[in-house]
């Protein structure tokens, strides 16, 4: 994260005794990237964090990958996804490259072990529903709308609100997710010409230290499988943190729009950045204002990229025959634009209410089985004339 921030009780000098009441010392853990160069963040724990009483391995992740077909634009209908398990064992694997893996989930459990992934950061966001994001910095509630970034290393679990339903997106990063970097100056504060800041961004909002015996599960996903690790003592047993390494939410709506006289390209949409990808964040805004403005986006060739799309609310300017929780999937070597009609229709029109999250990719994505089972196989037509579609106006 860009800023500073800490919770708890901390000593007044890093690497230094810092004693328990009965004299005892708190194990201090340093977590950072970027070997010791990037930020990172000091943690203060009651037991050594590295006292694992068991090792068990849980299972191997094997994706099960269509095989390698035309190449076409793509629709998946995930609303249809089957609800059922935690925010991890609920995932549905859609698509993946070498930098990233997209699933979706629809969870209706708690987690009743705490997780990690150990390759890179975890985005998810919030569709429907609200909770808690437990981890070693303390709670964090979250609610529809929300992006949770979870650094590398974090051991974290999702409780759901009883009674609601769950709805997420959720991105594996084979490295970390940031902001922009041209939205930062040189010391890593948010520019005014960003188009949010650091009061946006919401920390852990309550620390709670765990001093309970008993077996606690740890599960980690690491070079393809998932271990199990079971300690003793609670792995949340931190008395006090400090640093700029830590898991955050950001709500899309306050994701302020940059617009301009004419249509302005998707990188002002851009939320956060990966390795190999970014994030953008489509929201309500006003359209282009020059007089002869055409509002709807102009076909483009994704030279460089596959253009994923999850449609959130709100009726999408260039789209027809979608609806909430659909996922276009626009793959590099082929042109893509607005749908017959759209264009001409969104000449003259103010403002628009979509609300979608997009993620570009650098390398092409590989779809799953679980994804072809999802797929509406007319939409690569959908730009004919002679095969008119619906207009779901989800």
């Amino acid at each position: 994260m860009t800023y500073y921030y800490k919770m708890g009780t901390i000593p007044h000098k890093r690497h230094t005794q810092f004693r328990q009441p009965d004299g005892s010392l708190y194990h201090e853990e340093l977590m950072g990237i970027h070997g010791f160069s990037g930020v990172q963040s000091l943690l203060y724990h009651l037991h050594p964090p590295t006292q694992i009483q068991k090792i068990v391995l849980e299972k191997t992740v094997d994706y099960a990958y269509e095989e390698q077909g035309s190449l076409r634009h793509r629709h998946l209908r995930t609303a249809t996804v089957t609800a059922g398990g935690n925010a991890v064992e609920a995932r549905v694997l859609l698509m993946a490259n070498a930098d990233i893996c997209i699933s979706v989930a629809q969870p209706t459990e708690p987690m009743l072990y705490w997780y990690r992934f150990a390759h890179g950061d975890e985005l998810i966001f919030i569709h429907e529903g609200s909770g808690v994001l437990e981890s070693q910095y303390g709670t964090l509630r979250y609610r529809a709308g929300d992006y949770l970034v979870i650094p590398a290393g974090v051991l974290w679990r999702i409780l759901p609100d009883a009674g609601s339903g769950q709805r997420m997106l959720a991105i594996e990063a084979y490295g970390h997710i940031e902001p922009p970097e041209r939205y930062l100056n040189r010391y890593g504060q948010f520019l005014e010409t960003a188009p949010y800041n650091e009061r946006d961004i919401r920390p852990p909002d309550q620390l709670m230290t765990h001093d309970e015996q008993g077996e606690f599960e740890v599960r980690v996903k690491a070079r393809n499988r998932i271990t199990s690790y079971l300690y003793r003592h609670h792995p949340l047993d931190i008395v006090g943190w400090d640093g700029h390494l830590w898991p955050f939410a950001f709500n899309i709506e306050d994701f302020e729009p940059i617009t301009g006289r004419i249509h302005q390209p998707p990188p002002v949409h851009q939320t956060f950045s990966g390795p190999g990808f970014v994030v953008c964040s489509f929201v309500p805004r006003l359209f282009d204002y020059h007089p002869l403005a055409i509002p709807a986006p102009y076909n483009h060739s994704n030279v460089d990229s596959d253009e994923v799309i999850y449609y959130v609310e709100g009726k999408f300017m260039s789209r027809k025959g979608i609806e909430r929780a659909s996922i276009t999937v626009h793959p590099g070597g082929i042109p893509h634009g607005p749908h017959p009609g759209m264009y001409e229709e969104s000449i003259g029109k103010e403002r628009t209410n979509e609300l979608a999250v997009m993620v570009d990719t650098f390398r092409p994505l590989r779809l799953t089985q679980n994804a072809l089972s999802l797929e509406d196989k007319d939409y690569p037509y959908s730009w004919s004339a002679s095969n008119p579609i619906l207009d779901f106006g989800f």
